[in-house]
Parts: C-alpha cells; sequence; structure tokens
C-alpha cells in the first residue's frame, strides 16, 4: 500500500497516522512526487488537522522534540523519496524512543540527519541574502532555493517586519508567503510578470549595485570566499549582483 498525500505537512502526518491505525504503508509520498508503478495499490489521504496533531505530540512526547525537528526540517527536502524515508525513520524512533537522535550513522537515520542538515544550511543562507524590493503597496522578494524552506523562513521575517506588508515568492515552486502585520500564510500562485516595482525602487536598485562595485577593491578581490557566501545559483534574484 503506498499513501499519497497533498504536499502539506499535516497531509504526511495523517498519511502516518493511517499507517498506525488503519493499514501499513509500504511507502508514503506526495501527490507531486508520486510516480505511478503497475500493479501498485495507492490510496490517497485527506489532511486531518486532528489526526496530524495527535502525530506530532506524540512524536515530542514519546520520542523527543529533536526528533520532532529532524523530521519537519527534513519534510521540506527536496528529495522525492523524503516521505517514505521519514516514515522508516519514525517506525525506529518509536520502537528506540529517545536513543535515535544518538544513532547518527544507522542505516534508517543518517538519511534523515543528511536532508534536515541541508534544509537548515540553506534556510540560515537564506535568512542572510534575501533581498526585498518595494512593490508600491508591499515589499516583495524573489527566491529559488533547491529546497522548500518557504514555511522555515516565514515567521522570522514576519517578526522582523512586524507592521510591513510583504510577500516572498518561490519561483520554482509557484508559491508565495504573504504576510500582513505579522501574521502570514502560504499559498500556491503563479506570478510570472505581474511584480512591477515603483521608480524608487528601481533607483535605489542601481544606487545598491553602484555602491556594492565602488566598495570592491580589485587587488583583494577574493571569488572564491565570495562565492562561500552567496553561491553563484542564488545570485540572479539579489539586487547586488544583478546586472
Amino acid at each position: 500500500m503506498i499513501y499519497i498525500h497533498d504536499g502539506n505537512f499535516d497531509g504526511f502526518l495523517s498519511c502516518v497516522f493511517e499507517h498506525y491505525y488503519n493499514k501499513k504503508a509500504e511507502g508514503i509520498y506526495s501527490r507531486d512526487n508520486y510516480e505511478p508503478v503497475l500493479f501498485q495499490e495507492v490510496l490517497f489521504i485527506e489532511t486531518d488537522g486532528e489526526k496530524a496533531e495527535r502525530v506530532q505530540q506524540a512524536l515530542i512526547k514519546k520520542i523527543s522534540t529533536e526528533a520532532y525537528i529532524n523530521i519537519y526540517y527534513s519534510f521540506h527536502s527536496k528529495n522525492i523519496h523524503k516521505d517514505t524515508k521519514l516514515l522508516k525513520y519514525i517506525e525506529l524512533a518509536f520502537k528506540l524512543k529517545g536513543r535515535i537522535d544518538l544513532l547518527f550513522t544507522h542505516e534508517l537515520v543518517a538519511p534523515v540527519i543528511d536532508m534536515k542538515r541541508k534544509v537548515s544550511r540553506e534556510r540560515h543562507l537564506f535568512l542572510g541574502i534575501l533581498r526585498f524590493s518595494d512593490a508600491g503597496t508591499c515589499l516583495v522578494a524573489e527566491i529559488e532555493p533547491e529546497n522548500d524552506i518557504l514555511p522555515l523562513i516565514a515567521g522570522h521575517f514576519a517578526d522582523r517586519l512586524l507592521k510591513e506588508q510583504f510577500l516572498i515568492y518561490d519561483k520554482l515552486r509557484k508559491k508565495a508567503v504573504i504576510c500582513r502585520e505579522g501574521e502570514w500564510y502560504i499559498r500556491d500562485i503563479d506570478l510570472k510578470d505581474r511584480i512591477v516595482f515603483s521608480k524608487k525602487e528601481d533607483y535605489f536598485q542601481e544606487l545598491w549595485k553602484e555602491y556594492f562595485n565602488r566598495i570592491g577593491i580589485e587587488s583583494r578581490q577574493n571569488l572564491k570566499l565570495q562565492q562561500s557566501f552567496v553561491p553563484i545559483k542564488y545570485r540572479k534574484n539579489i539586487v547586488e549582483f544583478k546586472q
């Protein structure tokens, strides 16, 4: 039996609930990541907030907060098999309880730890390099992360831009964080070319790029070090690197 969910974390937890209280699953996939296999039994599980909450509390109380964080961060990995890997991790975790936090090299634990570290590293990077622009009625930022980090960075910027309206758009996944005065939500949206920046913003972007170019001392440039702080693959959405 393969369980399919809508792609949200609560949807995944709802599948875990069904795995324990209904029928055991061989694997779990999001609707977008599942590739049909001939004769494979598949069941779509509707997201149930109450069931998801019960699984969440069980993970924290019966295993550990650290294990839950590993699961939550790893769920946002780009790895298309992440849900099934997490299911195997959860099965082992319920058997071993808190001891699983020490088994970094176990064959069912190591992949989860690796996904968590990669997602956490990318989240931390974007907290430092994300740039907002003035679109007139709100602030807008565009990103193209490898992993689905929008839910992991939204709260950070909502707290720091408490009195602002802003939108962070993930161009790869075509969804956005929409925030107003500290309250935020995520929705699927295809902005395409609909973002129009104010003339004031265009002017300040040009000033910022000019400043960035002028402070650079050619003889002291260290491109390798610079790339370690801001990898090339992320630069096209950062003001100071735009041509």
